[in-house]
């Protein structure tokens, strides 16, 4: 039988958001965004492990006052590094015995059990797959000096969002070929991409948000009290 790991970054600073804390902590519906993220997971039983990555001095706080406080079954937080990327090679470092891990972001607390349990179907049979939705808006692409130089067709782009999902011994090899070869990227489809093969793209959730100004924090609470 296969093991699914989940690991959940909450790494950053969220500095767009303006807040004197991580945006992952603030409050919605008198909860943490950061508690959304988590439970989602835990409350997924075709996930055997969740792994949460945060700041060094961030680790006790969110031991006392979100894991324990909630109840949450998350017995491993690991250290984040000094980008996302090290983040989640050093969560990767911390499974033994997964065979798919997915990574999350912690600004996405809204994020579905058919969204997480897809992503482990379509990360066993393709290696790696991400969810993700059509923009809505026309998309331009820009010059340097501000005018636009052309409009894809939207039928061919994708907002790609969390988790993605992997085999995973596939990710963690491209994790320590991007280390090893100092090469930055954006997200984990991007690493995969370069030293592995394509990443299949499935439905997510124009829901599935990532917090990260203060007008999604209005989002989230509508969201919230839909639960």
């Amino acid at each position: 039988m296969s093991k699914a790991c989940a690991i959940i970054v909450a790494g950053g600073k969220g500095k767009r958001m303006g807040t004197d804390i991580a945006k992952q902590y603030i409050n919605i519906g008198g909860k943490p965004i950061l508690y959304y993220a988590i439970k989602a997971f835990v409350d997924c039983s075709s996930i055997d492990e969740v792994v949460l990555v945060t700041q060094k001095d961030e680790i006790q706080y969110c031991k006392n006052e979100i894991i324990e406080k909630f109840n949450l079954p998350v017995k491993k937080i690991v250290e984040a590094g000094t980008e996302r990327q090290d983040s989640v090679y050093n969560g990767l470092k911390s499974i033994q015995d997964c065979d798919i891990v997915l990574i999350h972001d912690a600004a996405r607390p809204f994020v579905s059990r058919d969204i997480i349990e897809n992503g482990i179907i379509y990360a066993k049979e393709f290696g790696g797959a991400a969810p993700g939705v059509t923009p809505k808006d026309t998309i331009k692409i820009k010059s340097d000096d501000g005018f636009s130089l052309s409009t894809p067709n939207r039928s061919t782009l994708f907002a790609v969002q969390t988790p993605q999902c992997f085999r995973y011994d596939d990710i963690r090899q491209c994790h320590e070929k991007i280390k090893r070869n100092n090469i930055s990227v954006t997200d984990d489809t991007m690493a995969f991409e370069l030293y592995h093969g394509k990443v299949f793209l499935y439905e997510g959730s124009y829901k599935n948000i990532k917090i990260t100004t203060p007008e999604d924090l209005i989002l989230a609470e509508n969201f919230v009290k839909e639960v």
